[in-house]
């Protein structure tokens, strides 16, 4: 599983026009499920996305999680986090899980956010979105529950 995470001062979602998900100030949250991906990921990632220490405290230090400093998290499912572009132009996508496997382990580490006391918003999985946000810092962590970077 990986995972894109930004730390925002607002971000939102958009289908056709309608909101599906926004938050002022957290995190915002780009999603992919890999084909070999199961539970422990999605428990990997939520835990390590609540946990991360990516806001500043008093002393202007990157030490406090996002739970401490009462903001929300936007979550949004992108299966193009698994593209492979090593060779020639296209990528290709093979390592990226089918809606069958990636919607229940995207939906789980939205339930397993919420679990932790989080604000959590979402796209909408599967559809064409239109996403805005403010990175703040700008601040952008990438996770991945199978590799170190």
């Amino acid at each position: 599983m990986r995972a894109v995470v930004q730390r925002v001062s607002r971000a939102q979602v958009r289908v056709d026009g309608r909101v599906t998900g926004e938050i002022g100030a957290g995190l915002m949250v780009l999603l992919g499920v890999a084909v070999n991906d199961a539970e422990p990921d999605a428990e990997q990632i939520a835990s390590k996305i609540a946990g991360l220490r990516i806001f500043q405290d008093d002393a202007g230090l990157m030490n406090r999680s996002v739970h401490e400093m009462g903001g929300g998290v936007l979550l949004v499912s992108q299966f193009t986090l698994h593209g492979d572009a090593r060779k020639g132009r296209r990528p290709s996508f093979i390592t990226a899980a089918r809606e069958e496997l990636a919607r229940p382990l995207y939906e789980r580490v939205g339930m397993l956010l919420e679990r932790e006391g989080l604000n959590v918003g979402y796209g909408e999985f599967g559809a064409h979105m239109d996403v805005e946000l403010v990175n703040d810092g700008p601040v952008t962590i990438l996770l991945d529950s199978k590799r170190l970077f």
